[in-house]
């Protein structure tokens, strides 16, 4: 029994692939709400119900990302994903795979030590969340688009047409 491979991406991988980056991105750039109210509970200050909305909204987008991600999992399990061009040098493969999977942890570990943090007060994770977890998330999206253009322009392949087009 022969299995076909997968040359690219469904259409609903790639709109929750979209969703999920614009998702994390407005996450990533727009923390002051949950930053303010934050140090509010920190130092024991009044939280106004504008406070709370306001950190609500990082809350929700973060919740949103948690249930695309679960969804983006399945559908990565039962669609499967195209495997690397041949042009790509093998140590290159292996760390792809290594930062794939590191994305799909953090989209879980995100989310959650967030919701731990912000609905059950735990300040250790909220450390880890906005710390350690933060910058990873912004290391691993600038090391993914650096390899998308390499891709795109040294080695001429069509791994972004693959979440783009086709």
């Amino acid at each position: 029994m022969t299995t076909n491979p997968v040359l690219g991406y469904s259409l609903p991988q790639k709109l929750i692939h979209w969703l999920m980056a614009a998702l994390i991105f407005f996450n990533l750039l727009f923390t002051d709400g949950m930053e303010h109210w934050n140090r509010l509970v920190s130092r024991g200050e009044a939280v106004t119900p504008d406070d709370i909305a306001s950190a609500n909204v990082h809350a929700y987008v973060g919740i949103a990302v948690l249930c695309l991600a679960v969804i983006r999992l399945i559908l990565r399990l039962t669609h499967g994903a195209p495997d690397a061009p041949a042009e790509e040098p093998p140590i290159l493969r292996l760390a792809s795979k290594a930062a794939h999977g590191t994305f799909y942890l953090l989209f879980f570990l995100l989310p959650i030590s967030g919701a731990a943090a912000y609905y059950f007060g735990v300040e250790a994770v909220g450390s880890l969340h906005g710390g350690p977890l933060k910058l990873l998330m912004w290391l691993l999206i600038v090391v993914h688009i650096a390899a998308v253009l390499v891709h795109q322009f040294y080695w001429k392949t069509s791994v972004a047409q693959r979440m783009t087009k086709g």
